[in-house]
């Protein structure tokens, strides 16, 4: 019987001491019992956040033309490889022009008569032989045979059809011998450098649309490769039905690797965001259409807060506001917490995100709401 009392004693004196170990490894603290949760906890970053809207379209020469004769007649000559680059002015096509050269040499003809009239008729008029009406005939006759000259001249001229401005030349619709009129399509004519990166945005990003602003873009052809470039047009108008804006941004292509037509997948920043808030995707807790996420405070309790989202990128999330940097936040067991619950924090490794936010738009600030893709069907 004493043996049994010393043996009860024995394990009560150590319950009490196993007791005061916990509580004094626990810091003091404790739920019920003296409990405490452990909860796998991150640090929110503090990192640049490229707001931005993503989009597609495609790439749209700076100048483009069909060019078409300005006479009518047939090619005798073709003065250019198809695919080369031309000048400004260059001659690529040679109407035929014997006609059009006999009537210049008729109009010039007609234009001397007329000068040699105009002049025997100031002398006739000086030594009273004619009057003054006879003198203004004679002048209307040289001014109009002029004017006939010079017109014939320039349709002269036009038999010879020029580059308007410094591209690369398509391929030709018409061959040696065509007969040709004002309306055939020649050739098309296109410049290279610099580009422009076209595509539509819709409706309710507007306001922040504004011409200077960034534009990155990846090119379907061209994989690993990504292109800049800088907003210089924005639609003043909607497009119905579908309530777009088009917007273009000028890009550099001295490589000549950008071409009219290619599809490109595009990232319009609109704002620059240096000292965001990023915190790990899992400790966004979305409760009954508020967003929350859990904070371990200094005193190793947790508090429930609720939040305003940004922008998104694989794995992370923008805290516009609810959360400082370098707090820690719960990204896993947040289903047993209540607010003012004791925890024991662990932290876990997440990889930052990629530098410069990576941001992949949700230009509404509100979770997943991102610009949708518009095809290129829709007139991009």
């Amino acid at each position: 019987m004493i043996v049994r009392r010393s043996l009860v004693w024995l394990l009560s004196v150590a319950a009490v001491v196993g007791c005061d170990k916990a509580e004094s490894e626990n810091g003091g603290r404790g739920g019920p019992g003296g409990f405490s949760l452990p909860v796998e906890v991150a640090t929110a970053r503090v990192d640049t956040v490229v707001d931005a809207i993503s989009t597609t379209g495609q790439i749209e020469a700076v100048q483009s033309i069909l060019l078409r004769p300005e006479v009518a007649g047939r090619i005798v000559e073709i003065l250019f490889r198809e695919g080369s680059t031309v000048a400004k002015g260059e001659p690529l096509f040679k109407v035929d022009d014997a006609e059009l050269v006999a009537q210049v040499a008729r109009a010039e003809a007609d234009r001397d008569l007329a000068k040699q009239a105009l002049e025997r008729t100031r002398k006739l008029l000086a030594d009273n032989a004619s009057s003054q009406a006879d003198l203004e005939l004679a002048e209307a006759t040289y001014r109009s045979n002029e004017a006939q000259l010079q017109l014939l001249q320039i349709r002269l001229e036009r038999t010879l059809v020029r580059a308007p401005f410094r591209g690369v030349v398509g391929t030709r619709s018409v061959s040696l011998g065509d007969y040709v009129t004002t309306s055939t399509e020649l050739v098309s004519l296109q410049t290279y450098h610099p580009q422009r990166a076209a595509f539509k945005v819709p409706e309710r990003f507007a306001e922040r649309l504004a011409a200077g602003q960034e534009v990155l873009f990846r090119v379907a052809a061209l994989p690993g490769r990504e292109f800049r470039g800088v907003v210089e047009f924005v639609d003043p108008v909607v497009e119905l039905p579908a309530r777009v804006i088009t917007v273009k941004a000028r890009v550099s292509n001295r490589d000549r690797v950008l071409h009219p037509g290619a599809f490109i997948e595009v990232r319009l920043a609109t704002e620059v965001r240096p000292s965001a808030v990023i915190v790990p995707e899992e400790a966004i807790v979305p409760l009954e259409g508020l967003v929350l996420v859990w904070v371990v405070n200094a005193e190793g309790t947790v508090e429930r807060r609720e939040v305003i989202l940004g922008v998104r990128t694989p794995g992370f999330v923008e805290v516009r506001s609810g959360i400082n940097g370098n707090e820690q936040v719960v990204v896993g067991g947040q289903v047993r917490l209540q607010p003012g619950m004791p925890v024991t924090p662990i932290p876990v490794d997440r990889p930052p995100p990629p530098q410069g936010g990576g941001t992949d738009a949700a230009p509404s600030g509100r979770p997943g709401d991102a610009a949708e893709p518009v095809s290129p069907d829709s007139g991009v």
